[in-house]
């Protein structure tokens, strides 16, 4: 599913207009009456709940003011809290308040000290209270009359709805100022906005929904727009089909090297990660000193023993076995738990250089990558990088503040610049390709916030990418299918959930989306 930036958003409403003659108060009219729907399967029916509405004197609060005729309509009792003088309120949102006034609707200007005392015996009283301040573009803190009412929304205790997004959360990054609206539910409208999903905002925006407010489809499937929210159906489609007479060999061949003193865990998951997501075989490179532990640590994959540098350590002496393995494998994933000895970082230079297969390139391998990020543009083929915030900011320069903070625009840059696909890591995590597009998470929790998960990662995009999938499909697919692990594992709770937990659910996960998948093939037929 598409996504829009608030500018973004904005043109296509004024293209809706100009171009296929649909008036704007023909929008605010739907988006109105589809803020009522959602509010009418909340409160289980409207029928005398008394439900506040606080308004803006803009387009956001002229939907505000759709809605409070249709719930008065519908039955229930309407308070609406006009921040704002009545003859501020311009064009469509105008006509829209003429109307409620002429309804003989309870509209209070909120322009005074004393108007606040009726403002919080509305709220003391009501059932639900609806957000339609500001929306998304407004791009200032919150001051004022504005902040107050903020404020007093959030600590009512009622059950909020925000319109399109609440107010305060900025609708291209998720950041806040002073204040935000803190919803229940969020009915956005046309597109999902960045800002519901990505934190702090995401956590203001509660359940969120998108609705159809008449947008032509063409308009809201444009290539033009970049940015995308996975879903589902995106991924089931995207999946590798299983043949009912394959064999192992039908299913991919993954190489991992991976590993070194004190962190064989992360070889072990990222390579049994690999066979969970399918992959029909997978060895894992470790260096000599190691080999006899990992055979028994693990089971079905198999390990191959790489000259030492250092006890539990390997580097360019590796080089020619790990040549040899990857001519027999579809792809090469390289970094969990690997280490940080000068020659291993070597290596890992010379790999990226020379590998004629795809690589998925995680933790130590990006490590060794930092001042040397120039040397993707030389891979044959266009890796994969998983960097968590703390490694993006090595690799870019930048300080994890600077990254959380502008997330998108930071996997965009890196993607563009390396020519690689970027998968940065966290709530939500990120998919960047060159040429601008970015693919937001929706799966997955807090839970996974633990040693390991990335490793899991690392396995699952390998496992897929051996068994067919472009890069661009098993970044997004490994994603998506890793954060559904998690939230099947998360099924009895978040805290102590362990990564190997994910191994245990990904089976399940992946079933799951291949059931999706095939019954959306049937459909299509």
């Amino acid at each position: 599913m598409k996504a829009a930036m608030a500018e973004e958003m904005r043109r296509l409403d004024e293209q809706a207009t100009q171009d296929y003659g649909i008036p704007g108060i023909v929008l605010m009219e739907n988006a109105g009456v589809a803020v009522v729907r959602e509010i009418e399967t909340i409160m289980d029916g409207v029928s005398d709940k008394k439900i506040c509405i606080f308004a803006g004197k803009g387009k956001n609060g002229g939907d505000g003011f759709v809605a409070a005729r249709h719930l008065s309509n519908r039955g229930a009792k309407i308070k609406v809290f006009l921040l704002a003088a009545r003859d501020a309120v311009q064009g469509d949102a105008a006509i829209q308040l003429e109307i409620l006034i002429r309804m003989g609707v309870d509209v209070i200007e909120v322009t005074g000290i004393r108007d606040w005392d009726k403002v919080k015996i509305g709220v003391a009283f009501a059932d639900c209270l609806v957000d339609a301040l500001l929306g998304t573009g407004y791009g200032r803190d919150i001051t004022g009359a504005m902040a107050q009412a903020v404020e007093l929304i959030n600590h009512a205790g009622k059950t909020v709805v925000a319109v399109d997004i609440p107010s305060g959360v900025q609708a291209d990054t998720g950041q806040i100022g002073a204040c935000a609206v803190s919803a229940d539910y969020t009915v956005t409208f046309g597109l999902p906005k960045p800002g519901l999903l990505l934190y702090p905002g995401a956590a203001c925006a509660g359940k969120w929904t998108v609705a159809d407010i008449g947008l032509p489809a063409a308009l809201l499937e444009t290539p033009a727009l970049k940015l995308a929210v996975l879903t589902q159906r995106d991924i089931s489609r995207r999946l590798p089909e299983r043949r009912a007479d394959a064999y192992k060999g039908d299913c991919g061949r993954v190489w991992a090297v991976a590993g070194s003193t004190g962190l064989t865990g992360a070889a072990a998951l990222c390579t049994a990660a690999a066979l969970r997501s399918g992959a029909g075989l997978v060895t894992l490179g470790i260096a000599a000193g190691l080999n006899s532990i990992m055979e028994v640590k693990v089971t079905e994959v198999m390990t191959r023993p790489l000259p030492e540098i250092v006890d539990g350590a390997i580097g360019l002496a590796a080089w020619g076995i790990i040549e040899q393995e990857a001519a027999d494998s579809q792809v090469l994933a390289v970094g969990p738990g690997l280490g940080r000895q000068a020659e291993t970082l070597a290596l890992v230079r010379q790999i990226v250089e020379k590998s004629q297969v795809p690589l998925v390139l995680d933790a130590d391998a990006l490590y060794a990558l930092q001042d040397h990020t120039g040397l993707l543009g030389k891979a044959k083929h266009r890796p994969v990088l998983t960097p968590h915030a703390g490694e993006m900011a090595r690799l870019t320069g930048l300080t994890v503040a600077d990254i959380n903070e502008n997330r998108l625009d930071v996997a965009r840059m890196a993607a563009n610049e390396w020519q690689a696909i970027v998968v940065l890591k966290g709530a939500p995590t990120l998919i960047a390709l060159p040429g601008d597009e970015i693919f937001i998470n929706t799966t997955g929790n807090a839970g996974m916030a633990t040693a390991g998960s990335g490793d899991v990662l690392t396995g699952v995009i390998a496992g897929l990418l051996a068994q067919g999938l472009s890069g661009c499909d098993a970044a997004l697919c490994g994603v998506y299918l890793q954060g559904l692990a998690g939230d099947l594992a998360a099924a009895n709770g978040m805290a102590g959930l362990l990564a190997g937990d994910l191994l245990k659910t990904l089976p399940a996960a992946l079933a799951q989306l291949q059931t999706a998948g095939s019954a959306g093939r049937k459909s299509d037929g």
